[in-house]
């Protein structure tokens, strides 16, 4: 699936991820914030097409996600104390804590839907069950899409080099990112917005990231009221806990999407990575598995993704034939990072493809140099 490359010889300093620190400085330097970044040549009229935001399909699919919300929940209720609640909890598990993710983040790009309404609603709901500040995270997400994957910059970076495989098993059932979440909301909730959210969050907008925290302290102060009351865990395992013990397909699509490739590059192709998947996973995903043409169009709504794919795919490095298989490329990829910090995955480009717009990446230019 391509060929890898590595600089660590030649590089002194590891990587700062901090959006205050060195490495943020080195990127407005370089050009590298808020680059012009390459596009795939389309039509207009085939993009003004594919643009088109409709209701029909989020309608419809978001019927099916509250419908099976209801189903789960109630078949955990009434099952309660006994085996039988355990397949009910975890589809639960995975619509609460997983579909979620890819909910707030579709409705966030305002794609979803074609009424604004329903987009901001779906974005509260699911903002809330996934832990993440809906004004914080609306500012994050615009940064990650200006910045994606340029160290420094991006918020959003879900694997660091070297890659941290202790925090990348946990999150698996959301333990760090819970606990680094309701720290995020408690901080909020006290009035503090932090040195880094600051670098994203207009001052005008930072009132209602501390608003929409005390509303969500008070909520889980409740939720955690009431389970006492009723000594019973059953109210946390509807709010709360759900982030936990169904956060693993979130994580398991989620570190596909840029794990194992190239950071501080300004074409998509690079960095970003399409897999085929499976239709359960793509209605919990929201064909967020088309990451490459979601990165370079991200104004087209989810459900035009495959019509995008199908469009392009001449000029996209191949697909991932299926999940298993992007971990079998990227596994080896942290493993080897852990040795060598440059190391990355280098993807390649069919014959019909235009040439990767970027200069030779700076691994490339110093393995030149060296050889």
């Amino acid at each position: 699936m391509g060929i890898a490359v590595t600089g660590a010889a030649v590089r002194p300093n590891k990587r700062d991820y901090s959006l205050i620190g060195r490495d943020s400085r080195l990127a407005v330097e370089n050009g590298l914030a808020a680059a012009e970044w390459y596009h795939t040549d389309v039509p207009r009229k085939q993009m003004k097409e594919l643009m088109k935001r409709s209701d029909g399909p989020a309608i419809r699919d978001t019927a099916i996600w509250i419908a099976a919300f209801v189903v789960s929940a109630a078949g955990g209720i009434w099952f309660w104390g006994t085996w039988w609640c355990v397949p009910f909890f975890f589809a639960y598990g995975v619509l609460y804590g997983s579909s979620s993710d890819s909910r707030w983040h579709e409705c966030g790009h305002g794609t979803a839907f074609r009424t604004q309404w329903m987009n901001d609603a779906v974005y509260q709901v699911a903002c809330f069950m996934i832990m993440r500040n809906p004004v914080t995270w609306r500012w994050s997400h615009t940064r990650h899409h200006t910045d994606t994957v340029i160290v420094g910059r991006d918020p959003e970076i879900a694997v660091m080099r070297p890659s941290d495989l202790a925090r990348l098993v946990l999150n698996f059932v959301g333990i760090l990112d819970a606990w680094h979440a309701m720290a995020d909301m408690a901080r909020n909730a006290a009035g503090v917005i932090g040195a880094e959210e600051a670098t994203f969050i207009p001052e005008s907008e930072r009132p209602k990231a501390i608003r929409v925290a005390r509303i969500w302290l008070a909520i889980y102060l409740a939720t955690v009221a009431l389970a006492l009351a009723l000594h019973s865990w059953l109210p946390l395992m509807l709010v709360g806990l759900p982030r936990l013990y169904g956060a693993w397909h979130m994580v398991l699509t989620g570190l596909l999407q840029h794990g194992g490739l190239a950071d501080n590059v300004i074409d998509h192709r690079l960095n970003s990575r399409t897999v085929y998947m499976n239709p359960v996973s793509r209605f919990v995903y929201w064909n967020m598995n088309y990451h490459v043409e979601h990165h370079m169009f991200p104004m087209v709504p989810y459900h035009a993704l495959p019509k995008l794919h199908d469009l392009i795919k001449h000029d996209l490095p191949a697909p991932c034939p299926s999940i298993w298989a992007g971990y079998r490329e990227m596994i080896p990829a942290f493993l080897r990072q852990l040795r060598y910090e440059d190391y990355y995955l280098r993807r390649e480009l069919p014959p019909t493809a235009k040439p990767y717009r970027e200069e030779l990446h700076q691994d490339d230019r110093m393995l030149a140099a060296a050889e």
